[in-house]
């Protein structure tokens, strides 16, 4: 499966699915707007508590094309963080006391400059938090990578759509569900997701059809009797994560006729609490030419830092991102229906 971009799809287009989540049909048109519903409880304009996380994404390119990719990442993704633009990041990181480093991609190992400037975050003795897709430590040219994020202290968070090998290889490929499993015990090998080593290993779910996450503590507590029983795996925690509708799920939900409901289910599941929890509150984002934006869900729409904050980088200024506005628009009421959806799971 080629990437939405390579298609030449109209959806590749981030104003064609504003366009789209918007004015889809008379029936979403009509659904509350996401900043009515925080004036309405006191929230509006929705402001940082403090940057706590430094998310950057490295680049575009995977080595797999998911059917739900909000990225819409894949081989022919050709969008890569320079070792130039990562080093500003090195000297924004260098300059403020922000102590979680999160990478992403893509595939963030793919990036040329990966192992250079994890060593360069860690020796400024940030915490590294490394978002894999699993399959990618299962090839020969980056074999060496867990030992090497081991050696490193990395937190490794990783997608695993199910415990069960069919609605894995579902969402992410024939055969995904096997190399994610043969990485996982190589991954307990070397000690990840051993409470003993202090090395994190976090699983990551999000649903494979239109409908909301589970709850996430039992969730977890399936995962984790299901990995140990039929494979002897372990792990520290498990994130839920909603699909936004963004990109190839949001290509989804149109084709299979699902958008309508699937809107309507977010805006009235929204939950006010985990409104005060959402990850853009907390979490810069730096995309992969080095402009900033609220989270990654804005960079993949393409709507960036506004409202006086700095739009790039090179122009890094804490105080001023810590009292911005943030942008907003109606993907958001993915982060705040039901339990709440983040990088880090459930926010309530």
């Amino acid at each position: 499966m080629k990437s939405l971009i390579a298609q030449s799809h109209s959806l590749a287009d981030p104003k064609v699915q504003l366009d789209v989540i918007n004015n889809h049909s008379e029936k979403v048109r009509n659904l509350d707007k996401f900043e009515e519903k925080l004036e309405d409880i006191g929230l509006y304009p929705l402001r940082p508590t403090g940057i706590e996380i430094f998310q950057i994404n490295v680049g575009y390119m995977c080595n797999m094309t998911c059917k739900h990719c909000h990225v819409d990442a894949g081989p022919d993704r050709k969008e890569i963080m320079t070792r130039e633009t990562l080093q500003y990041c090195l000297e924004a990181l260098n300059n403020s006391d922000i102590q979680t480093v999160d990478l992403t991609g893509g595939a963030p190992e793919m990036n040329p400059h990966f192992r250079w400037f994890v060593d360069e975050v860690s020796k400024l003795g940030k915490h590294i938090i490394v978002r894999s897709n699993l399959t990618i430590l299962d090839t020969r040219k980056f074999e060496d990578l867990p030992q090497f994020m081991a050696d490193r202290g990395v937190e490794i968070t990783c997608s695993l759509p199910f415990y069960s090998k069919r609605r894995t290889d579902i969402q992410r490929g024939d055969g995904t569900y096997d190399k994610s499993m043969k990485v996982l015990k190589l991954l307990n090998e070397i000690g990840y997701g051993k409470e003993e080593t202090g090395l994190l290993l976090n699983l990551v779910y999000n649903p494979v059809g239109a409908f909301l996450p589970p709850n996430q503590e039992e969730l977890r507590d399936q995962y984790k009797e299901r990995l140990w029983n039929e494979h002897g795996i372990v792990f520290n925690d498990l994130y839920t994560i909603t699909n936004l509708p963004i990109s190839r799920y949001l290509n989804f939900l149109v084709e299979s006729g699902n958008l309508e409901e699937y809107m309507e289910k977010l805006v009235t599941s929204f939950n006010p609490s985990a409104a005060m929890g959402v990850m853009c509150r907390n979490t810069i984002s730096i995309g992969w030419d080095g402009s900033l934006y609220d989270c990654d869900f804005n960079q993949m729409l393409q709507m960036k830092t506004n409202h006086g904050a700095p739009r790039h980088i090179k122009e890094w200024d804490l105080e001023k991102l810590n009292s911005r506005e943030i942008v907003l628009n109606q993907h958001c009421y993915g982060c705040t229906a039901g339990a709440g959806s983040s990088c880090g799971g459930a926010t309530t």
